[in-house]
């Protein structure tokens, strides 16, 4: 609900403030008085386009402000969370500046907001009749809202649009496992081969340092036999070595010591070395006779270790690092494995919800051709009671298809659905965008919203022309449903007719006047004599006549719905 608009420098406005009520407030006014402009400058906070044309002479800028209650619009609350938009007391401050080199600014709660998100949020709380850009009528995919809620239809409908989700997102999954085939192809056989080849080497932790310590042996064997050759000539007690030199030491220590007790702990260090070296001397000549030269083995071991080191340089600095690839691999291939599974498993889920899915669009279809029969009788009701005697309407459901005729889905169901209309006997359905005239269009939506009143979730309506070319019998009706409306909605109306005026709850004069050499436009809350003045002038264009102030009051006490307020 709008409840206060506050413009700056738009047209004829240097700056007014207005307060709007709940129920139906009605804007009267001599012709050029500024309702319209009103309406244009409210418009900027709906989200219309900008015309810098509009900016009073003499000033920069624009600025057009309200104070908006979301109410209990559900969509406008997770709307309002999404963005993360509080209200404050119930309330919410929409702001937009416009300047004159066509720049300007939005703001929502003082939070800066794009055009398109202006237009996302009012267009989800007002509805402006008579200016064909910001009516949501004329958008076909709120026919199909506004037929659902209508048929209650709207449950069967969020249902399908969940079904509808997960199947979009199981047919992703399948995709991306499809596109991903040629490349788990490849990955397999890449898995399996380093598998197989690091399976096929058999490998076992600390088996390199061995081989490399027996290809040492090997490749240094002529070397080692020399070496230990030296070694045993020089210990061993043949050809003059250490043993037997030991040996002849230790027989004349013996003499000594049986001469000289003080040497017995020398002569038993003596015979220590002695049984020492002779161990040695016996070890070594095993070791001597043990050394065997294989040509064959080294190049068995050498052959090993390039395998080795083959697999550790694709699949690992080490013998630990390669066996743990391969545990890796075989874990991956078998992830890989069990995609084929899970893709037919998807497969099986995607063939089960599009049955399930065609078949609640079916019964959807169904619901809504139910509801359209009894939708199009009572608007067809209502526009006949409006002044369109003649009018044809229809609610046109029609499969969604595609340019090769196939049925198309979508998250609220397969159809198509658009309000046509015929205004007059012979002519054809057409849409309601192409209705031209502001007034009939305005009639049109007028019968709509009043059928749909506790349907829709748009809290207020203004209506630009909807008096436009009626009067009498019509008029009342009119004036009747924008009161019937208006006990369920805020609804904000223009109107020339006196008929209609006295219906308002809340009467709001515009005029002109004169203010230091400039024109401006004024806009005030009229009641009482002041009231009954201005239903006379739009009676007969007379504020004071006896007989025209008499005429508004008999129609301020007959129609008003708090009774005769002058």
């Amino acid at each position: 609900m709008l409840e206060e608009l506050v413009v700056q420098n738009y047209a004829l406005i240097d700056r007014l403030q207005v307060r709007f009520s709940p129920g139906l407030n009605i804007l009267t006014g001599e012709t050029g008085a500024g309702k319209s402009i009103l309406i244009g400058a409210l418009g900027l906070i709906l989200g219309m386009k900008a015309d810098t044309g509009a900016i009073r002479a003499g000033t920069e800028e624009i600025d057009v402000s309200g104070i908006v209650k979301p109410d209990n619009n559900p969509d406008v609350q997770t709307w309002m969370e999404e963005k993360g938009i509080a209200a404050e007391n119930n309330s919410i401050i929409i702001r937009r500046v416009v300047k004159k080199n066509g720049k300007g600014t939005i703001y929502v709660q003082s939070t800066p907001f794009t055009l398109v998100a202006l237009r996302e949020l009012t267009g989800m709380l007002f509805d402006l009749h008579g200016q064909h850009e910001h009516q949501s009528l004329l958008n076909p995919e709120n026919h199909r809202r506004l037929l659902d809620h209508y048929g209650n239809i709207t449950a069967a409908v969020t249902a399908f649009s969940a079904l509808y989700t997960r199947l979009l997102k199981v047919r992703e999954e399948h995709a991306a496992l499809i596109a991903e085939q040629r490349e788990r192809v490849r990955k397999v056989e890449l898995l399996e081969y380093a598998i197989q080849e690091i399976e096929d080497a058999k490998l076992t932790v600390g088996e390199e340092e061995q081989l490399r310590q027996e290809q040492n042996l090997l490749a240094n064997h002529e070397r080692l036999i020399q070496l230990v050759e030296e070694v045993y000539g020089a210990t061993a007690e043949s050809r003059g070595g250490a043993l037997s030199n030991l040996r002849q030491a230790r027989g004349l220590l013996a003499e000594i010591v049986k001469i000289d007790s003080h040497l017995n702990d020398s002569n038993q260090q003596l015979e220590n070395v002695f049984f020492e070296l002779e161990d040695f001397v016996e070890n070594l000549g095993r070791y001597k006779g043990s050394i065997n030269f294989d040509p064959a083995r080294l190049e068995k071991i050498e052959e090993r270790l390039d395998l080795i080191k083959r697999l550790e340089k694709k699949y690992g600095g080490t013998i630990e690092e390669v066996l743990a690839h391969l545990e890796e691999s075989r874990r991956a291939l078998e992830g890989i494995q069990n995609s084929d599974a899970t893709q037919k498993k998807l497969e099986e889920q995607i063939t089960g919800q599009e049955k399930e899915l065609k078949a609640r669009a079916a019964n959807i279809t169904h619901l809504r051709k139910q509801a359209a029969g009894g939708l199009q009788e009572k608007i067809v009701g209502e526009l006949k009671q409006l002044g369109m005697p003649k009018v044809r309407f229809q609610v046109q459901i029609e499969d969604r298809t595609s340019d090769s005729g196939k049925v198309l889905y979508a998250g609220t169901g397969k159809d198509k659905v658009e309000f046509l209309i015929a205004p007059n006997l012979g002519e054809p359905f057409k849409k309601l965008v192409q209705i031209a005239s502001g007034g009939e269009l305005s009639r049109i939506m007028l019968a709509i919203k009043t059928v749909l009143a506790e349907s829709d979730h748009i809290n207020s309506l203004i209506f630009d022309e909807v008096d436009a070319g009626i009067g009498g019998e019509v008029a009342i009706a009119v004036g009747e449903r924008l009161r019937g409306l208006a006990k369920s909605k805020q609804v904000l109306c223009i109107t020339h007719l006196a008929t209609i005026a006295v219906q308002a709850d809340n009467h709001i004069k515009v005029e002109k006047i004169t203010q230091a050499d400039r024109t401006v436009t004024r806009v005030s809350p009229v009641t009482g004599l002041e009231r009954q003045e201005e239903i006379a002038r739009m009676l007969a264009g007379d504020r004071t006549g006896d007989t025209s102030l008499k005429h508004a009051q008999e129609l301020l006490k007959k129609y008003s719905s708090r009774g005769s307020r002058g």
